[in-house]
């Protein structure tokens, strides 16, 4: 307490001696703040979980290296020397297996370490950016954490900005939102301007299509038609000289006949 005190008390003459005109100094309390953010508490629920589920892994370790002390203890009249040496030796390894887990999930540079730093850290960021930018805003020369270790021996709440922080902050997610939101409906127009763009294209290409189909169709029903009149004209044109030729075989067979006529008609006389 004496350390804290006087720490407080060093600082603000430290603060003092900088300038010449009054220090203007706010505070906050970082830990109601982070406390109002749903994406902290999220973050401390998903580090929570994964430090719980890595210590009960650690005490499952401790225990059956307990257990294998306890047998080894409860059998070592009845095993040889080098059995002990080596049921010992493996306990040693399994012992430093658990030692080096630890190391790995709650060491300085551990797993722990480098899950704040992914998932808390940036949440942090955006609440000191927040607090600089309110500071700046009004001209603060300092700002302090009252939640932190540094001992507090009176604080001014016209001088706590903590609710200004976390309004900030609130107003910029709801701000982001809302630019997402926009940007969101600004491509979702865009697609549909992509979309009606490609369904005219399309609609034009059906239709042109359609006309040269439609060409190709009357082009046959054309060529079709001039075929079967040809082929009438060729069939009438046919008949004209069968008709001709019948007439003629007639008009010879007359002729013939009216010969035969005159014929017999001498032969009678």
């Amino acid at each position: 307490m004496t350390k804290k005190i006087f720490l407080f008390a060093f600082l603000i003459l430290g603060f003092t001696s900088i300038a010449q005109k009054a220090l203007k100094i706010g505070f906050v309390d970082l830990e109601y703040i982070l406390e109002n953010i749903p994406e902290y508490m999220e973050a401390q629920s998903k580090i929570n979980a994964k430090a719980i589920s890595w210590q009960n892994d650690i005490e499952k370790q401790q225990k059956e290296i307990e257990a294998l002390k306890v047998d080894l203890t409860n059998e070592k009249a009845l095993l040889t020397k080098a059995l002990i040496e080596e049921k010992e030796e493996d306990i040693q390894i399994k012992e430093l297996d658990l030692k080096n887990l630890q190391i790995a999930h709650f060491g300085t540079n551990g797993d722990l370490f480098f899950l704040r730093q992914q998932l808390v850290k940036p949440v942090q960021d955006i609440v000191y950016n927040a607090i600089q930018d309110i500071a700046k805003k009004r001209r603060f020369d300092f700002v302090m954490d009252k939640s932190s270790s540094l001992l507090m021996l009176y604080t001014n709440k016209e001088f706590d900005i903590s609710e200004l922080v976390l309004n900030s902050i609130i107003r910029s997610k709801k701000i982001d939102a809302i630019k997402e939101k926009q940007d969101l409906k600004e491509n979702a127009v865009e697609n549909e301007k992509d979309d009606a763009a490609e369904i005219n294209a399309d609609n034009k290409a059906d239709a042109l299509q359609e006309k040269i189909d439609d060409r190709e169709t009357k082009k046959e029903a054309l060529k079709k038609k001039i075929e079967d009149q040809k082929a009438e004209k060729l069939r009438q044109r046919e008949a004209q000289k069968k008709a001709i030729e019948e007439k003629r075989q007639q008009r010879i067979i007359e002729i013939e006949a009216a010969k035969k006529a005159q014929q017999e008609k001498k032969e009678n006389n």
